[in-house]
């Protein structure tokens, strides 16, 4: 008598679209460094964060997605005004958008005068244009740690803006012109322009334009970077919706 064959394995079946959907949920929701489940080789630093940076949010509403779509939009004509601007202009707000932004940006830059005090004269001169783009950037960290790839890339466009926000600022470093905080200008009040005092502190007052030039040069590459990022996400996003 021949011995039975032995049953074949069961074959897997592949998972159902509601069920795909909450995996990519679940590993959207995951923060980075979160452990998973059961034992697996863990990712590298680097592959953490891009996976992070590519992550789309996943929602059945397209309110979701065309909110994120029509901030884009905007973000995409403001980086043009922005991008397009010299670094000789006045600090100025021509729309409601930019006047909310302004209001932002000078909120942090202030209290970076005040928070880094302790630290001295210069570090405190120095933290009004710091924070400016270090608020940004670790709003940005943080969106990253949460898999939310499209936050993290308006952050992204924010440091940029603050970048060139900042470029007409570091520009009259020497002539002093620009009208400041108070209505008054460097010539009015010794002491009290943040680049001039910095930058001669550090013996660089002659490369005030040439820094302007830099600063807004890097501006408008974060900004490029930061639409393109939120442009292929909000591919990915319309893609899946379509699934």
């Amino acid at each position: 008598m021949s011995a039975a064959s032995p049953e074949p394995p069961p074959r897997r079946r592949r998972a159902a679209p509601r069920a795909r959907q909450n995996m990519r949920r679940d590993a959207v929701a995951r923060p980075i460094g979160a452990a998973g489940d059961g034992a697996r080789s863990s990712p590298g630093r680097w592959d953490e964060v891009r996976t992070a940076a590519l992550a789309t949010p996943v929602s059945e509403s397209p309110v979701d997605f065309w909110g994120r779509a029509a901030l884009w939009s905007i973000l995409l004509y403001y980086g043009w005004f922005y991008a397009t601007l010299d670094v000789y202009r006045s600090q100025t707000k021509v729309s409601i958008f930019d006047y909310i932004v302004g209001m932002a940006n000078l909120v942090f830059h202030e209290a970076g005068h005040i928070i880094l005090i302790p630290l001295g004269s210069f570090m405190s001169t120095l933290g009004g244009s710091l924070f400016q783009v270090l608020i940004p950037v670790i709003c940005l960290a943080a969106f990253l740690r949460q898999r939310n790839g499209f936050a993290a890339s308006v952050m992204l466009w924010w440091a940029g803006q603050n970048l060139i926000d900042l470029a007409p600022y570091i520009n009259d470093a020497r002539a002093q012109r620009m009208q400041l905080l108070g209505g008054v200008t460097g010539r009015d009040v010794p002491g009290y322009h943040d680049w001039n005092n910095l930058l001669t502190r550090l013996g660089l007052l002659e490369y005030d334009q040439t820094l302007a030039r830099a600063s807004h040069f890097l501006g408008v590459v974060a900004i490029v970077l930061a639409l393109a990022w939120g442009g292929v996400l909000l591919l990915r996003m319309h893609r899946e919706r379509a699934l």
